[in-house]
């Protein structure tokens, strides 16, 4: 990347990194991280803070006296921890002369456009005026089905939708290797090569961490935003200036290169939670073009059924006659007008390219 190039970064720290052996949260590479990011802000970048840690943070303070469920300790340790965690990144950032915020999100608030669009606008406002944002998912609220996978999804939305120019996943190991580490003659992959790595069998690594927050989930998270045109770093956080360095060039941790440039609209449709409205069946002839090397929209003439009812501007999906998802686009027309088109010559597109997802 060119040194003169004003860039906007997603740094994700995971727990594994900002907590110390005893599982609290270790000052000293908030401090570390703090100072690298002063660097870069002092260089004219923009970066946004995707952290872990609020739950150890309210370990550190408080324990419970009796048995209590699993979900509710979670709930109440992230409560009493987010304190305790943004007020150690807002003391540390001052001594930068940097302002944070704090942004709790859920799954929840990825679901609708609007909802997407306005988290958009307010990280963009508070880049915009020289804050650092550092973003967490609320746990207080997010249990179960309403949890992300882990921070890595969070912090891989977050980068689709400010459309930044790297995510940096800071870990506790120095990258992803094809195979255990543990084992003589495994090594560091540099650049990641999925022909070079079985992730069945890495999956069962117990060294690389896994589990939420684990190894193959930073690799699935990586090789999707990669592929959606944003570049991916997994690298170990506690190493010295890890994140300048990678910045620079240096053959540190492993990359992820950027694979194409899709659009924001279409960076959201890959990440999208929203639940599709209903479904356009396609034939063969439209699935051949539309899955070609050519910019096609999904036009009537291409289509064979509709199925349940949508509006202008929902998400639907895209079947092909085998009942097999091969994208997700937003209808130009509701599901009555579609109806009316089915198969139809020199009609205006039912989904247009640039609101198409094809998997």
């Amino acid at each position: 990347m060119s040194a003169s190039k004003k860039l906007a970064i997603t740094i994700k720290i995971g727990s594994n990194v900002i907590t110390n052996s005893q599982g609290f949260p270790d000052e000293q590479v908030i401090v570390s991280i703090s100072s690298q990011i002063k660097t870069l802000r002092d260089s004219g970048h923009q970066v946004l803070v995707i952290t872990s840690g609020a739950v150890a943070a309210g370990r550190s303070i408080y324990q419970f006296q009796k048995k209590t469920d699993t979900v509710v300790q979670r709930q109440v340790l992230s409560s009493i921890g987010q304190v305790k965690l943004i007020s150690m990144y807002k003391e540390i950032f001052e001594r930068q002369g940097i302002i944070c915020s704090q942004v709790l999100v859920t799954k929840e608030d990825f679901k609708s456009r609007n909802h997407y669009l306005n988290m958009k606008n307010c990280l963009t406002g508070l880049l915009n005026n020289q804050i650092v944002p550092v973003i967490n998912e609320n746990d207080v609220i997010s249990v179960t089905e309403l949890m992300f996978t882990d921070n890595d999804e969070l912090a891989g939305l977050v980068s689709a939708m400010m459309n930044t120019d790297m995510l940096i996943i800071l870990t506790n190991v120095d990258g992803v290797y094809d195979g255990d580490p543990a084992e003589p003659g495994t090594r560091l992959m540099h650049t990641w090569d999925p022909a070079l790595i079985n992730l069945t069998e890495i999956a069962s690594v117990k060294k690389s961490g896994f589990g939420r927050g684990g190894i193959l989930t930073k690799v699935q998270t990586s090789a999707k935003i990669a592929g959606m045109g944003i570049p991916v770093h997994i690298g170990n956080g506690r190493t010295e200036n890890i994140v300048i360095r990678i910045l620079s060039g240096e053959e540190i941790g492993t990359r992820f290169p950027a694979k194409k440039l899709a659009s924001n609209f279409k960076k959201y449709m890959a990440h999208a939670y929203e639940e599709p409205k209903g479904k356009v069946v396609i034939n063969k002839g439209a699935k051949e073009i539309l899955l070609s090397d050519k910019a096609k929209s999904l036009l009537p003439i291409g289509i064979i059924r509709i199925v349940g009812k949508f509006k202008k501007g929902d998400i639907v999906r895209i079947i092909d006659e085998k009942d097999h998802e091969i994208g997700l686009g937003l209808a130009r027309y509701g599901f009555k007008k579609a109806k009316e088109v089915i198969g139809l010559k020199n009609q205006k597109p039912i989904i247009h390219y640039d609101h198409l997802y094809l998997h």
